[in-house]
C-alpha cells in the first residue's frame, strides 16, 4: 500500500472533516483521471445520469425541486432506481402537493410508495421531513439550500431522521450540483478492490477520504461511472481485489488492482 504523504490538490472541496487516512495517498489525481477515461471508453457516459450531467455543464434549468430530490433519494434506499422512481410517481399521483402529503393519512402514503419497499419506514421519514420543515421554516421548500455552502447543506439535511451521509451526498451531487462524492455499495466495493481506500475502511471513512483525494472536476463523472460499472461488470461484482487480479474478463480496472495491491 502507498504510504507517502502528498499535498492536497487545490481543486478538492472541503468535506467538513479531515481525511481519516492522511498518509494513504491513493487515489492520485492522475489515477482518478485515468480510471474515469477508461470507464468512459468502456461504457460511454451512463444514460441514466446524462440529464443531470447536462444541467451541471450548461447550468440549465432545474427539472426537480430540492425537496423532490430529497424524497426521490430517500425512496431509493434499499431498492432499485426503477422501483424508487415508480414509488415517487405514485406518491405524486396520490398527493399532487407536499401539503397534501403532510396532511394526508399515513396508510395512504404507505400504499402509494409500497413498490419501493420499506413503505412504513419511508412514509414516516417523509412525514417527519415535511413536519420539521413546516415547524422550522414555515413552509415546505428546500430551495434556500442552493445558497448555502456544502458544509451548511450537510448540517441542514442531517437534521432529518433517516437522512444519512450517502443520501445527503446524492442530493448535493444530483440536485444541488455541488462537488461531492457519495459512497454507495458499488463505489465502496470497487474503490476498496482497486486500492483507493484501506482494506479496513468503513463507508463513512471512505466517504471522507475519497472526497479529500478526488479532484472536484472528476467527482461527478467518476461516481456515475463507478455505479454503472458495478452493476454491469462481472469481475467487479466479486467485490474484492483478488478477484480483479485473477480476472480474465475485459475489465479496465484489473490493472489498477494490481498497481495498488
Amino acid at each position: 500500500m502507498p504510504r507517502k504523504p502528498k499535498p492536497k490538490n487545490s481543486t478538492q472541496a472541503s468535506t467538513g472533516s479531515q481525511d481519516p487516512y492522511p498518509q494513504f495517498v491513493a487515489p492520485t489525481p492522475d489515477q482518478c483521471r485515468s480510471v474515469r477515461d477508461s470507464l468512459l471508453s468502456l461504457h460511454g457516459f451512463p444514460a441514466e445520469f446524462a440529464e443531470y450531467r447536462r444541467i451541471r455543464l450548461e447550468s440549465g434549468p432545474q427539472s426537480e425541486s430540492i425537496l423532490d430530490g430529497l424524497v426521490i433519494t430517500l425512496l431509493s434506499q434499499n431498492t432499485t432506481d426503477s422501483n424508487s422512481r415508480k414509488a415517487f410517481q405514485r406518491l405524486k399521483s396520490a398527493f399532487p402537493t407536499w401539503n397534501q402529503v403532510l396532511d394526508g393519512e399515513s396508510d395512504v402514503l404507505e400504499d402509494a410508495i409500497r413498490c419501493g419497499g420499506l413503505a412504513r419506514t419511508k412514509a414516516a421519514r417523509i412525514k417527519n421531513i415535511l413536519k420539521t420543515l413546516k415547524e422550522k421554516k414555515g413552509g415546505l421548500c428546500l430551495e434556500y439550500l442552493r445558497d448555502l455552502s456544502i458544509d451548511n447543506v450537510k448540517a441542514e439535511l442531517s437534521q432529518f431522521k433517516g437522512i444519512g451521509p450517502k443520501t445527503v451526498a446524492c442530493v448535493l451531487m444530483f440536485f444541488l450540483h455541488k462537488d461531492d462524492f457519495p459512497v454507495d455499495t458499488h463505489v465502496f466495493q470497487i474503490t476498496k478492490a482497486i486500492g483507493w481506500i484501506p482494506r479496513t475502511a468503513s463507508r463513512e471513512t471512505a466517504y471522507f477520504h475519497l472526497n479529500n483525494r478526488i479532484p472536484n472536476e472528476l467527482k461527478f463523472d467518476l461516481n456515475c461511472l463507478f455505479v454503472t460499472h458495478g452493476k454491469l461488470c462481472r469481475s467487479c461484482k466479486q467485490h474484492d481485489n483478488q478477484s480483479l487480479q485473477n480476472s480474465s474478463a475485459l475489465c479496465p480496472l484489473v490493472g489498477y488492482a494490481n498497481v495498488n495491491k
